[in-house]
């Protein structure tokens, strides 16, 4: 911009024009402007002096001022005082009627010339402070949109990394490990990625980009799904393995939809863009449910699930397929059950009918010595307790003495004996399970805490976590690391600490929707 000779209304004008070209307040190209020429004025009359400039923002107007803070007397300012910046009340009468202490007043000093070499120092400052105005509009722009997706066109590509023209506003970037397996980009190729994250820097916003995110696959079907756009049909979940294959679970609330169907159109046109921008990744869309066997037996698609055994206090799950099944279960290099685990939650382990079968029996002999041990009883009895769907010590201990004297072959006398070896038993390993526990320096807090299985307790205590606070203060990758992965997920661990965290310290947090 060329102030030199510009008539005041036409310099209006330019800061307009500038402020739109850039897409940033016309005050930030005022103040700025001012800036330039208070440098200038500086370096005509004395850098000592505190002279600003200001433009008048109806006609343009250029007021350069000299300002000096009004003082009782040099003395009274001791090692502080300025000559250049302060006058006393009698000297500070010559601009300004009845000063008093404390009080500013102005020198109205000539607009100062712009020669060729003020004219470039003006230039230099305006166009610093433009800049940093736009990075900061960006940052701004772009930190508020991080989780949507992005059209840009590919500039270069570095090191496999691939650097992205975001329209013309700013430049994204897309690390090799956020790009789709075998998916080769060349310069002026145009890309579609979701922001992942934006931090502010010198050198103006730098913007994270991903194409193999989970969330990216989400937004991509809430662009081509009319109804998930809407909120008629919802996504809730997605797991990705980038560029081979995904899983994608979605529900409504309306009966009259199919949700699976709308999600993948007619004749797969709804999907196969998707598809299509994921560099050919097979999608599976699952219906979700609330029952976790359900939702489990879904996400195992393609594979057909014979039975299913749940355990809610480990969140794992038994799938049992036939044995033509059980390859297409597990997928190649385990990825079909891994992706279902993952959409899921759970942890969910395939096995044949045989191994279902081998597994029951393994589970009846354990039974049948459990019982044998802890009632003090033959095994016919200990089977016959088992044959009638007792699985636990504490069943026969609380249950109704009713449903044990139906039992045939028992009697009153029988029942009531066995429900008061049942709680003896029970009372001697509630007893042992606190003494060790005391043993190890474990807090009451923490032994009582019921959110989770007394194994995986006395497991923590093992390994230096004897309270409630020290479990609150963990990471839920440290306690996946502490308990291994094969017994307990990432989304376990952190309904765990959570829970931990509302009763040690009366904090509750929602959880992160995914």
């Amino acid at each position: 911009m060329s102030f030199e000779s510009m008539p005041r209304q036409d310099l209006l004008l330019a800061i307009d024009s500038l402020a739109q070209e850039k897409m940033i307040d016309k005050e930030t190209v005022i103040e700025s402007l001012e800036a330039a020429i208070a440098k200038i004025a500086k370096h005509k009359y004395g850098e000592e002096f505190n002279i600003v400039a200001n433009i008048d923002r109806k006609n343009g107007a250029i007021h350069v001022k000299r300002l000096f803070t009004v003082i009782e007397s040099p003395e009274s300012m001791g090692e502080e005082y300025d000559a250049n910046t302060m006058l006393t009340i009698d000297k500070a009468k010559k601009y300004a009627q009845n000063p008093n202490v404390g009080d500013t007043v102005e020198d109205s000093l000539p607009e100062p010339e712009f020669g060729r070499m003020a004219f470039q120092t003006a230039r230099q400052i305006m166009t610093a402070r433009v800049r940093d105005a736009e990075k900061g509009r960006q940052f701004e722009e772009f930190k508020d949109n991080i989780g949507d997706i992005v059209n840009g066109v590919v500039k270069r590509i570095e090191f496999g990394n691939v650097f992205v023209d975001i329209n013309g506003k700013a430049e994204g970037y897309i690390k090799n490990t956020e790009l789709i397996p075998g998916e080769r980009l060349a310069a002026g190729d145009r890309v579609r990625a979701l922001i992942m994250d934006v931090v502010r820097s010198n050198s103006g916003p730098q913007i994270f980009l991903t194409r193999t995110h989970p969330l990216f696959m989400e937004k991509l079907f809430t662009q081509e799904v009319p109804e998930i756009y809407e909120g008629i049909i919802k996504i809730k979940s997605v797991s990705r393995a980038p560029g081979s294959h995904a899983k994608i679970a979605v529900e409504t609330q309306d009966p009259s939809i199919d949700a699976v169907g709308m999600t993948v159109g007619i004749k797969g046109t709804r999907i196969q863009p998707v598809i299509n921008e994921c560099h050919g990744e097979k999608i599976d869309v699952i219906l979700y449910s609330e029952d976790p066997a359900v939702f489990i037996v879904n996400a195992m698609q393609p594979a057909k699930v014979a039975k299913i055994i749940v355990d809610e206090d480990t969140h794992t799950a038994a799938v049992v397929v036939t044995e033509d099944q059980q390859s297409l279960a597990i997928g190649r290099r385990g990825q079909n059950v891994r992706l279902a685990s993952q959409l899921t939650g759970w942890n969910i382990d395939v096995m044949s009918e045989a191994e279902e079968q081998e597994r029951r029996a393994k589970e009846f002999k354990e039974k049948t010595e459990l019982f044998t041990h802890a009632l003090d009883v033959d095994d016919t009895i200990a089977q016959l307790l088992i044959s009638e769907g007792f699985r636990t010590i504490e069943e026969i201990a609380y249950v109704e003495q009713s449903e044990l004297d139906s039992i045939e072959g028992f009697n009153p006398e029988l029942a009531s004996e066995l429900q008061n070896r049942a709680k003896a038993h029970l009372a001697k390993i509630e007893q042992d399970y606190f003494d060790n526990g005391h043993k190890m320096g474990m807090t009451d807090d923490l032994l009582n805490f019921d959110f989770i299985k007394r194994p995986t307790i006395m497991k923590l205590g093992e390994n230096d976590i004897k309270s409630l606070s020290d479990l609150a203060d963990l990471a839920s990758d440290e306690l996946v690391e502490i308990l291994g992965e094969d017994n307990m997920s990432s989304r376990l661990a952190e309904k765990i600490i959570m829970k931990a965290r509302e009763i040690a310290y009366g904090i509750v947090q929602e959880e992160d929707a995914e």
